[in-house]
């Protein structure tokens, strides 16, 4: 799509994020191109799901490196592919952002902040904390990424019930499907977009 925001979608699991951002920008819905998925590990299944769509991807592992070093690696890798604003999509690796990419990464956690974020609040955990406390409200979060997990400025935040019977897994998917609406709704307003039709 001619004229679409170049970016990169950074994922450590199964990619359903990335997923419906390529689909997204394919039907016209999202003004974005999405240049480059990156993983921290190869065995992500959504190295498979790139693939399968036909988007660049490359896996970078962290093993052995610093966070300076991997952070310096990944976003050279970013740069290489033209993308000029990454969109984290379950990347669980700790950023070190430099002064060139501030303000150009973006987040969703699936809380709302700053509630049950930061260090070890990841996938069920979050919602199993949320539910622990009693929380009747949850939802997510979209944030712009600092040098500090879960902390940037929020661009935006959507909220889904707690029910009484909920599981982390039935929470996760309820907020998930909040999420799928929110994340791209973020992205949009980020890049000054109106909403098509």
């Amino acid at each position: 799509m001619t004229g679409s925001h170049p970016v990169a979608v950074f994922v450590s699991g199964t990619g359903r994020h990335m997923e419906n951002f390529v689909r997204l920008s394919r039907t016209g819905e999202l003004d974005i191109d999405v240049r480059l998925v990156l993983s921290s590990t190869p065995r992500a299944l959504a190295m498979e799901k790139a693939a399968a769509l036909d988007v660049p991807a490359v896996a970078v592992p962290s093993k052995g490196t610093s966070e300076e070093s991997y952070s310096k690696a990944i976003f050279a890798a970013a740069s290489r592919a033209g993308a000029e604003t990454i969109l984290l999509a379950g990347f669980l690796k700790k950023l070190v952002v430099p002064a060139s990419w501030e303000d150009r990464i973006l987040n969703i956690h699936p809380s709302l902040l700053p509630a049950f974020g930061g260090p070890g609040f990841y996938g069920d955990r979050v919602h199993r904390a949320a539910l622990e406390r009693g929380v009747q409200v949850s939802g997510c979060t979209v944030h712009l990424v600092d040098g500090e997990y879960d902390h940037g400025r929020i661009l935006l935040q959507r909220t889904c019930p707690v029910l009484p019977d909920d599981s982390p897994e039935t929470l996760a998917g309820r907020v998930f499907d909040v999420e799928l609406e929110a994340y791209p709704s973020a992205v949009r307003d980020y890049l000054g977009e109106s909403v098509p039709g």
